[in-house]
């Protein structure tokens, strides 16, 4: 399911957002620093400070996740059902292993929320559209302009 240009692009990324939902329906969108990558079918995300994901993920597991390159305004939108663990999951310890080494000791890890992955799709800027010619270097050189990024 994970490719390496998928992989390459989680890699890249600063910031992913998840997206959940109570049983309610009521949904939830928020940003996550910490992730990561676990094999080709499986998400990890470092439980810093979400409460109402974890709430939500035991609610309702669907959830998606969007991530995408501030420069090359390209990324990916995972679909999946997420899980939640914590030190007392046999799992956890490989898992916290591959978070940690993103978060290093500037994070308390209170969890991971794991996303078995159903679907993935790209997500492109419409200026790769739109723009006669567009590439992935003018692209980020437009968007450091835009920014005022040297």
């Amino acid at each position: 399911m994970l490719t390496d240009n998928i992989k390459t692009s989680i890699d890249e990324s600063m910031l992913c957002w998840l997206a959940t939902a109570d049983n309610n329906g009521t949904p939830n969108c928020s940003p996550k620093e910490i992730f990561t990558y676990h094999n080709d079918s499986h998400l990890l995300i470092a439980n810093i400070a979400s409460p109402e994901s974890v709430a939500n993920i035991q609610a309702n597991p669907e959830v998606c996740v969007s991530f995408v390159h501030v420069f090359k305004q390209k990324g990916f939108k995972i679909k999946g059902r997420a899980i939640y663990t914590d030190a007392n999951n046999e799992a956890f310890q490989e898992q916290i292993t591959l978070i940690q080494a993103l978060a290093g000791d500037n994070f308390p890890i209170k969890g991971i929320i794991v996303i078995e992955i159903s679907s993935v799709k790209p997500i492109i800027a419409p200026g790769y559209y739109l723009t006669p010619g567009a590439t992935e270097e003018s692209q980020i050189e437009g968007a450091k302009r835009t920014y005022g990024v040297k």
